[in-house]
Formats: C-alpha cells, structure tokens, sequence
C-alpha cells in the first residue's frame, strides 16, 4: 500500500473519530438516561422509585442522586418532590422505554454472536447510549431476520 493511500485512510479514521466526539449539544446525557432507566425499573418492579434505591443502582451519593433529580425535573423527564417522591413524565417514560428496547436488541444480538447473557448486559449497558437510531433500526432488523430463520442462526452460532 503506497503512503497516500495510507495518510488518507487514516484521516478518514481521524475524521470520524473527531465527528463522534462532536455531536451537537444535546440536553439529554447518557447519565441521565441511566437514572431514568434506574427510576422506570424500579417502578415497574416496586410500584415506586425512591432516592436510596437510585443510590444502591448507580452507586452514587444521596446528593447525587438529588442533584440529578432537580435536573430531570427542570427537563421535565420527572416530577420530582423533595421527600414525596419520583414520577416519570410521558417524556420521562418515553425515553426509558426505548434505552430498553436500545438495550434489548443489543443483547440478543451480542447473545446471537454466542457472547453470555451476563457479558451481553454489560455491553449492551456500556453502548446503548451512543448509537445512532439508523444503526439501532438496522441491528433490530438483523437480530429479527436472524431469529426467524433456525438455519442462519445455527450457521450464526456456530
């Protein structure tokens, strides 16, 4: 391979990593989504989510998790009141479903590669944030084209 080819290839690769690392501003982060995700869990699972429980979740301090708190509140993704308790808006709800559904498809796809279920979380916890829904709508695709066909995933699994 001769140098041009060699210093193009390589910016394009600096290129793309300054590109993902410049996404527009965005209000929304992936710690927020975290403590959303955290607060929709919980309440399905108890009826009620509430600080100490985020706190044992997330490993984070009381005042952490009270900080957060005011700031999905101010971002209207909870109403939160101080000793009263955490209740996801529409909004709030809207967006721990989907960093579900972001997580799901991304564990059945790492468990179709023969990963373990355990690792699949973990990865899936660690990526779901940034992918691009494109991305995400053509790894679901994948995952279900895979599913639906027994002799693929076989040949997949192998």
């Amino acid at each position: 391979m001769n140098i041009s080819k060699l210093v193009g290839k390589e910016s394009n690769r600096l290129e793309s990593i300054r590109s993902a690392h410049h996404f527009k501003p965005s209000i929304r982060t992936p710690r927020m989504e975290d403590y959303l995700e955290v607060i929709y869990e919980l309440v399905q699972r108890k009826g009620y989510a509430i600080t100490g429980d985020i706190c044992d979740y997330l490993n984070v301090s009381p005042p952490s998790v009270t900080k957060m708190m005011q700031r999905l509140h101010e971002t209207e993704y909870l109403v939160y009141e101080k000793y009263k308790g955490i209740n996801l808006t529409n909004k709030g709800t809207d967006v721990a479903q989907g960093m579900r559904q972001r997580h799901g498809i991304l564990k059945e796809f790492f468990i179709i590669l023969g990963v373990d279920e355990e690792t699949a979380h973990r990865d899936a916890e660690g990526i779901e944030h940034h992918l691009e829904p494109k991305t995400l709508e053509k790894l679901e695709n994948f995952v279900k084209t895979v599913k639906s066909s027994p002799e693929i995933l076989r040949k997949v699994k192998k």
